[in-house]
């Protein structure tokens, strides 16, 4: 059998065994040790001095953060409609309720026009929503002028979800560091890892010092267990933030080789048949993953098959939120957009350590394909 091609596989860069190793000779196993604030240290640097939790998901991390905004049962909280569900999940959490916006085309972030539309319409149905979560797609920033500026104007927090943009940037600015709140993952398949985690970001210290009490189960300074509020099991542990220790160090060259990958696909692939998301005037994606969009006769279905038939992994980009059975019923303020993409598009392998070799396999299967 030919070898394995992975979609988006981790990549150590080779400091990351050091700082877990220190940890076992240490004994700092648990959530709690030095490689935890070293770590939000570190990334908060990255980052321009964004203050920095460091949590156990992503997914955990908006969770807190709609926890910080005061999201309560029955709120309603915009959405970008275009993403994975953990965006989407701690919504209901915490007893909310999802109100889905589509993308426009150009980034597959949510659509400006289409956001004001919603809030003047939950505003005049006397359902002002709570909060506004913004997804940054496959790495992309969404437009975060336009969606910042309507935000302010309509009083509403927004929730930065840049789990898959760590490394990309909006008007030189990193992503995650642009609204009240953002959030980060560091799951296996991103591009860096802690194996499992995530972070809180904010540049409001409150909501730094509140989120690291929540994650620690909200223990009340007391030489016994004293809580007045509910608290969550969210802190990354310290052997988990040693790994972000080392893959931070490797950050830029990941972003570098994903770029490097993207632009492959393109010499190869980008003719009449297939089209790529350009980075619009003042933006710079990570390019997590190259996604692809066929605009010929072939289905994304049948360019999956041919390349699983060659032991390569690929998937259908997002199925929208609004047409998963779990958020049936939810409002919805749509264009298309999302639906057009997911029925057309196609995640291709993206790795950081893909080689030339790899991408020749890949690419030949494809043209193949459609010659």
């Amino acid at each position: 059998m030919k070898k394995k091609i992975w979609l988006s596989p981790p990549h150590m860069g080779g400091e990351e065994e050091g700082f877990v190793k220190e940890a076992f000779e240490t004994n700092w196993i648990s959530p709690v040790g030095p490689h935890i604030s070293a770590f939000e240290d570190e990334l908060s640097s990255y980052l321009e001095g964004v203050g920095v939790a460091a949590l156990s998901s992503g997914t955990a991390a908006i969770h807190l953060a709609l926890l910080l905004l005061d999201v309560n049962q029955g709120d309603e909280v915009i959405c970008s409609t275009f993403t994975f569900s953990a965006s989407i999940n701690p919504v209901r959490y915490v007893g909310a309720v999802p109100v889905f916006v589509d993308s426009e085309r150009d980034t597959w972030g949510m659509d400006p026009e289409l956001l004001e539309k919603t809030i003047k319409d939950r505003i005049n149905a006397g359902r002002k929503p709570k909060a506004i979560i913004v997804v940054h797609l496959y790495g992309m920033p969404a437009q975060m002028n336009d969606i910042m500026r309507l935000a302010r104007v309509y009083e509403i927090p927004v929730i930065e979800d840049a789990a898959e943009a760590l490394g990309s940037t909006y008007d030189g600015k990193p992503a995650g560091t642009l609204a009240d709140i953002g959030v980060l993952s560091f799951n296996g398949n991103k591009i860096i890892t802690t194996s499992g985690g995530g972070a809180l970001l904010s540049r409001n210290t409150a909501h730094i010092t509140r989120a690291r009490f929540l994650a620690t189960q909200a223990r009340d300074p007391a030489p016994h267990y004293e809580h007045s509020v509910i608290g969550y099991n969210y802190r990354l542990s310290n052997v988990c933030a040693g790994i972000g220790r080392g893959q931070l160090r490797v950050l830029d060259n990941r972003v570098k080789q994903r770029r490097e990958v993207f632009d492959y696909y393109i010499r190869k692939l980008a003719q009449e048949h297939f089209s790529f998301l350009a980075e619009p005037v003042g933006t710079f994606s990570n390019r997590w993953l190259s996604c692809m969009v066929s605009t010929g006769n072939v289905r994304p279905g049948l360019i999956r098959e041919a390349l699983e038939k060659e032991n390569i992994e690929s998937r259908p980009l997002w199925k929208p939120m609004h047409l998963q059975p779990v958020f049936r019923g939810c409002k919805s303020f749509l264009n298309g957009v999302s639906e057009y993409a997911f029925t057309r598009g196609i995640c291709l392998p993206s790795g950081s350590n893909l080689t030339t070799a790899d991408l020749d396999r890949i690419t030949d299967v494809i043209i193949r394909l459609f010659n």
